[in-house]
């Protein structure tokens, strides 16, 4: 599995909800592998490289450090 593999998934993921809607990271990593549970550091990473912004309970989060659940959506301005 590739970053690049993986920032597609996420991309396509935030764009098909499109602005103000979000999404778990966990849906790109069971799009991409059926051990999807190993790969979430992994996704959380790459994510952190993209024009997304990581939530938690609505609150702006380092998607990296962020302990628990996050929800990843589009930057404001990205389409």
């Amino acid at each position: 599995m590739t970053d690049d593999e993986i920032s597609d998934v996420l991309m396509r993921l935030a764009r098909a909800r499109g602005a103000g809607r979000t999404f778990c990271p966990s849906e790109a990593a069971r799009a991409l592998s059926g051990d999807w549970r190993k790969l979430m550091p992994r996704v959380r990473e790459v994510a952190a490289a993209l024009p997304l912004v990581a939530t938690q309970k609505g609150v702006a989060v380092d998607p990296v450090a962020a302990k628990g659940p996050i929800r990843l959506g589009l930057a404001e301005g990205e389409t």
